[in-house]
């Protein structure tokens, strides 16, 4: 049985593809984590996962960690790691390049500032893309993933806030424009398949989303769900980009960039599903986790 090597197996993407791989009986499982002795690694121990320690900071690690394995799933994460995520990306497809890895699915963005001649910047985006313009380089056979905005995200930056008359609210530069989604614990139903198929997907690029609604649509939804008036108020660009926090104007870049340079995603909501029928709608996901939105609500 072929093994695929999972980094970021800890986290929510790189989880979900562990936890399908294994459940699905067709590969073995590695598990790259900086804590193997961690409770999310133990977990997966506990599943049939081979858990390794390695560091995309470290490339012996990886390579040792990718000794004999037939495929990859690649991520890195901009929030955790900031301007250093190219290295930790470099880093990665260069061992899989050493390695003769036979399929990387590498979950990826769209390079933003390339696309829009320098008037965005959205490093979380191009960082991600530079990884796989070096993939392509390298002549690596790889599939290339872009989930869409993330479901979750609604219960941690852009969870909807208390107001004083008891409803609820969240904002950010989108207007009135479609937002697709996607949820993170789909990860893996989406890209068991590529592994299956390596002849049908090498060399492709996905875009993976489960909904498409505007943000009026997901406050509808989360009103619904959690019987609570939530709603939606447009934040312009610059104002956002004001904000005092790290990233703020990053943000405010990609709200832009989706909703004036993305054309509509149904098309790529169809192909999702097709790749994996059990693909979760907003709404659909809400209701799944209702305990972590209300958590939220109630922050």
């Amino acid at each position: 049985m072929k093994t695929i090597l999972v980094t970021g197996a800890t986290g929510a993407q790189g989880g979900s593809v562990a936890r399908a791989v294994l459940r699905s009986g067709r590969f073995r499982v590695r598990a790259l984590t900086r804590t193997p002795a961690g409770p999310e690694a133990t977990a997966l121990r506990d599943a049939g996962a081979e858990v390794v320690r390695g560091d995309m900071f470290e490339p012996e690690s990886l390579l040792e960690a990718m000794r004999g394995c037939y495929g990859v799933f690649g991520v890195t994460s901009y929030w955790e790691h900031f301007e250093h995520e190219e290295d930790l990306g470099a880093n990665l497809v260069d061992a899989v390049a050493d390695s003769g890895i036979e399929h990387l699915v590498l979950s990826t963005q769209e390079p933003v500032h390339e696309l829009t001649n320098g008037e965005l910047i959205v490093p979380e985006f191009d960082l991600k893309a530079r990884t796989a313009a070096r993939a392509q380089r390298l002549g690596i056979p790889a599939t290339f993933v872009q989930p869409a905005f993330r479901y979750e995200n609604f219960t941690t930056l852009f969870a909807p806030q208390r107001q004083p008359d008891e409803t609820w609210q969240f904002g950010f530069p989108q207007g009135t424009a479609p937002l697709a989604g996607f949820a993170a614990e789909d990860t893996g139903g989406v890209v068991l398949p590529l592994f299956e198929r390596p002849d049908e997907f090498i060399g492709r690029t996905l875009h993976l989303v489960g909904d498409e609604l505007t943000p009026d649509e997901y406050a509808l939804a989360m009103s619904r769900v959690t019987r609570r008036t939530i709603r939606y108020r447009h934040i312009p660009r610059d104002v956002f980009a004001g904000y005092g926090f790290r990233g703020a104007e990053e943000l405010a870049d990609m709200f832009t960039y989706y909703a004036t340079r993305v054309p509509s995603r149904r098309i790529d909501l169809l192909s999702t599903l097709a790749l994996y029928p059990r693909l979760q709608s907003f709404e659909q996901w809400a209701l799944r986790r209702l305990s972590r939105l209300e958590q939220a609500l109630a922050a």
